[in-house]
């Protein structure tokens, strides 16, 4: 079986790997453009392309799919090339560009999609993050066949994986991308050897995931400190959970929360500093977090008792 490949990040660095070592011919890659990064903010591929390129896979990156919007051009070129490209199927993860019904349609046996949750919830662009920040106990991967709707298409394997208290999305990230590659490999196996039974998403249990943005990661110490620590894993690594310290912001990369706490604080006071963390109250004093790992601007990630050595923080102080 031929595979065409649309992906972009790590993530889907991940599965087009899995797909390359179980053995599949991969005649085309899709990614998109280059981006600016780093301090010189220079052109970097993406790490789809760079390993496509590993493999000597040819890559196209079209800024866009659709023929009916601001770039025909480019999306018509990119429609002949997939046309001219002999392939059974299209595997798309993380992509990041929409594929309209004109696209979806070119491969023998459609497209199929590696989503990072259990549909139908957490439908959208930020699953991982959304699943830890709401408090789910289990999240999963989901092959789905492609239509034109966001993540609607049937159901053709799904498989759960729980939770931890501790997981963030870094590693919730890496749990999933393993466990999309291997399915993929898998849904791909048996799609050799005829269809899948494919299983419509129930109406009921809807949930989107919606792109996280950078504002989000204040944090409200109104909040408890189950929310506050949730928030605070969901963002690790993107976009760093923070707080205000009088005009210093410090990102909080790891937390926990204090059981049973009950004390006289207002939200976002500092309670009790000790090289075992930094004690913050929340709603009002009602419950409190320990932060663990800190990092001050310009400075790099550092275990409490690291940090406040150059950074000193003192009980009474208000995080807002």
């Amino acid at each position: 079986m031929k595979v065409i490949f649309a992906g972009t990040p790590e993530f889907a660095a991940t599965a087009l790997d899995a797909i390359i070592k179980a053995g599949f011919e991969v005649p085309l890659v899709l990614t998109q453009p280059d981006r600016p990064a780093g301090r010189g903010m220079q052109l970097h591929a993406s790490a789809v392309k760079q390993l496509a390129l590993q493999h000597q896979i040819p890559v196209a990156q079209p800024i866009s799919l659709r023929l009916d919007g601001k770039y025909p051009e480019v999306a018509k070129e990119a429609h002949e090339l997939l046309q001219a490209t002999a392939h059974d199927i299209m595997v798309v993860a993380a992509y990041g560009l929409i594929l309209p019904l004109s696209a979806l349609s070119i491969p023998r046996l459609g497209c199929i999609n590696i989503h990072g949750s259990l549909l139908p919830r957490w439908r959208g662009a930020a699953p991982i993050h959304r699943a830890i920040e709401t408090g789910d106990t289990e999240t999963g991967i989901t092959i789905m066949q492609m239509e034109e709707g966001l993540d609607t298409g049937p159901m053709l394997l799904k498989r759960a994986i729980p939770i931890g208290p501790h997981d963030t999305t870094a590693s919730l990230h890496d749990q999933l991308a393993k466990l999309g590659g291997e399915m993929v490999v898998d849904a791909l196996k048996q799609l050799s050897s005829g269809p899948l039974p494919a299983v419509v998403q129930p109406e009921q249990g809807v949930t989107y995931a919606a792109k996280i943005s950078k504002e989000e990661a204040a944090l409200d110490f109104q909040m408890s400190a189950i929310a506050v620590d949730r928030k605070i894993r969901a963002f690790n690594p993107f976009p760093a959970a923070h707080g205000k310290l009088d005009d210093t912001v410090i990102k909080f990369w790891r937390a926990e929360v204090l059981t049973g706490f009950q004390g006289r604080a207002s939200s976002g006071e500092v309670i009790e500093v000790s090289g075992d963390g930094v004690i913050i109250a929340c709603e009002n004093g009602t419950s409190a977090i320990r932060v663990l790992e800190l990092q001050k601007p310009g400075g790099k990630r550092l275990p409490a008792h690291e940090f406040l050595k150059g950074f000193p923080i003192k009980s009474g102080q208000v995080f807002h």
